[in-house]
């Protein structure tokens, strides 16, 4: 008896000894609130399940860790919630901002209701020259339904929005192309400014000849890099097939979204980061310009020609010009929407809580702009944002006024 009542001490004892171990190897609890790196197998369904009760609420871990994700390089931004993987960081949101979340989704993330005739005030925006018309757009159907301000809208490229946003801080809101950048951030957070994004719908980046050009119809991304670059003076030098003539080369100017756009998603498949922005910037016969009409007008008078801007230029001036396929994909509603066309980008407006808050005009016309955008965006040649990423605005546009 004494011998087997020592055997069960020191078989406890042993227990004893490994379960710290144990315990320390064991995963993290997830905590609300908190930033959670994927285990595998977990998805944001299962963490919604778990944490909060409904598989639903995974939309509010995608909207609230990519908040986290613009001020914290440690989350990861979520682009699509299907396609997480192990070692994702992810913020988990507390359970009021689960419930802030679910009670607008409950509502269909409807807005307080806009008078434009109630309306009075100016409203101040510049940037995106691609942005432009659509906001054109809004402002007009603002103005026709009774707004009797004045409404400013200048279409200086991104970059340079983003400089009267965040430096001058001239701006009520600021259009954008693409997303604003971690320096720009700081630079509105250094005058006081927290950049609130709005998702306004999706542009398809168009690549344009002229209608007597005979000899293209589609390039690759690969060819098109090159047909840019300082690599190639002629179209010969990209393809042997093509003439033996110079290649005039039309592109917005540097302080446009759509030339960092091009860059990216062009000229960075084929040069490293740190050169793709040179290769197109030494290339021969190459005009800038901040106006796309200055650019079509160059791609419409010469077969040798070639240029890129966003769709709705395209668009209205179809008649003279000839969009490429990029890749055996045309630019279209359809291509755009299943992903398909290689060059379709995000389209923003950007403000801050503080000059909603204090300019009552600024939010009500995100505010229209956000409730109508759907209903004009096709009109003036762009598609719109998926439904999940309108309601996200709209969920940014009514914490930004709690």
């Amino acid at each position: 008896m004494t011998k087997k009542l020592l055997n069960w001490f020191l078989l406890a004892a042993l227990v004893l000894s490994v379960l710290p171990a144990v315990v320390q190897a064991a995963p993290p609890a997830q905590q609300p609130g908190k930033v959670y790196t994927l285990a595998k197998g977990e998805t944001l369904s299962t963490l919604g399940q778990k944490l909060y009760g409904d598989v639903l609420t995974y939309k509010a871990i995608v909207y609230y860790s990519n908040l986290k994700a613009r001020t914290d390089k440690n989350v990861t931004y979520i682009l699509n919630p299907d396609a997480v993987a192990e070692g994702w960081a992810v913020y988990l949101p507390t359970a009021d901002e689960v419930a802030e979340y679910m009670a607008a989704a409950a509502k269909g993330f409807a807005l307080p209701e806009v008078d434009p005739l109630k309306v009075t005030g100016d409203i101040i925006s510049a940037g995106s020259s691609t942005v432009y018309p659509l906001s054109e757009r809004m402002a007009e159907r603002f103005k026709d339904e009774g707004y009797q301000g004045n409404i400013t809208i200048d279409s200086i490229g991104s970059g340079a929005g983003f400089e009267r946003f965040c430096k001058s801080g001239e701006t009520d809101i600021s259009n954008a192309s693409r997303p604003i950048k971690d320096s720009e951030i700081a630079a509105c957070q250094a005058i006081g400014r927290e950049p609130v994004e709005f998702r306004i719908g999706t542009d398809a980046l168009a690549v344009v000849v002229s209608k007597d050009n005979t000899f293209l119809s589609n390039v690759t991304i690969k060819e098109l890099a090159k047909i840019f670059s300082s690599d190639a003076q002629k179209w010969s030098d990209v393809n042997p097939a093509w003439p033996a003539e110079d290649i005039k080369r039309f592109s917005p100017g540097t302080d446009s979204g759509t030339f960092d756009y091009f860059v990216e998603a062009v000229m960075q498949k084929a040069y490293e980061k740190d050169q793709a922005r040179d290769a197109i910037l030494k290339a021969a016969n190459l005009q800038l310009s901040e106006d796309d009409n200055v650019l079509v007008q160059g791609v419409e008078g010469s077969p040798y020609a070639i240029g890129y801007f966003g769709f709705a230029y395209y668009q209205e001036n179809q008649g003279k010009l000839k969009a490429l396929s990029i890749e055996g994909v045309a630019p279209s509603e359809k291509t755009v929407d299943d992903n398909s066309y290689p060059l379709a980008r995000p389209l923003f407006l950007y403000s801050t809580a503080k000059i909603m808050q204090e300019k009552p005009q600024v939010a009500a016309f995100i505010n229209f702009y956000l409730t109508y955008v759907n209903e004009e965006i096709r009109s003036v040649g762009y598609f719109p944002a998926s439904q999940d990423a309108l309601n996200n605005s709209k969920m940014s546009f009514l914490r930004a006024m709690k």
